[in-house]
């Protein structure tokens, strides 16, 4: 599967993966200093998300996929890959599937474990968006506020809006499809699942996603 990314800079390639429901613009500011920095890095949508093609299925293992044929084509070896909350999942999978690719990880803000599902109230909101004629964005974040409170979350899913034509606004995800496969977004590693590169997992420091027991997991997964 063709997956579209935004490409800047030169030098070290530097791929790095969005969470669900975000894409690969929600790492530009990011990105930018980075590049400045001597590498080539690689913005980039999953499947599903931002720009990237609509696709019935989805699950890891498939952006895993995504990912080395990704690379295959760019002619990408020995790369420095961060990944965030969904997209680190992609990203520890990816590397213990085709660790050859892979010289440094680097996982934001989620561990190898199973989450249950807790997306419901905003894939609420994005559906009641997806389902409105919406004028403007400031008339979105209006109507998503009944489902979310926090400014800061509103104003990343909202980044998803573009003009689908003269007067139209619409999501660039996959909405039905992600609903449908939620359960997915939570899977663990399975227990063959292993990484011996070099790897640096985040902590956020108000986010719970990351607990102090998940550490011996992480050690049993990534050696």
């Amino acid at each position: 599967m063709d997956l579209y990314s935004n490409i800047i800079g030169e030098g070290k390639p530097f791929l790095i993966l969005h969470g669900f429901l975000g894409m690969g613009d929600n790492w530009k500011t990011l990105g930018k200093r980075f590049s400045e920095n001597g590498y080539e890095v690689h913005l980039i949508d999953q499947r599903n998300h931002g720009r990237s093609a609509h696709t019935s299925d989805f699950s890891y293992d498939l952006m895993a996929e995504d990912l080395k044929e990704y690379c295959e084509k760019n002619n990408l070896e020995k790369v420095i890959l961060l990944g965030h909350s969904m997209g680190g999942k992609t990203a520890m999978k990816f590397a213990c599937d085709y660790p050859d690719f892979v010289e440094k990880l680097i996982i934001a803000d989620i561990a190898p474990k199973y989450y249950a599902p807790h997306h419901q109230t905003i894939l609420e909101g994005l559906t009641m968006l997806s389902n409105t004629e919406l004028t403007s964005r400031g008339d979105a974040d209006e109507k998503l506020e009944a489902y979310i409170k926090e400014w800061g979350v509103r104003q990343f899913l909202l980044k998803n809006l573009y003009w689908k034509e003269k007067g139209k606004l619409a999501l660039r995800m996959n909405l039905e499809v992600l609903k449908e496969k939620v359960n997915e977004i939570g899977q663990a590693l399975t227990s063959e699942d292993k990484y011996e590169g070099s790897t640096l997992f985040l902590n956020g420091g108000n986010s719970n996603y990351i607990k102090e027991e998940d550490k011996s997991l992480i050690k049993e997964h990534f050696l």
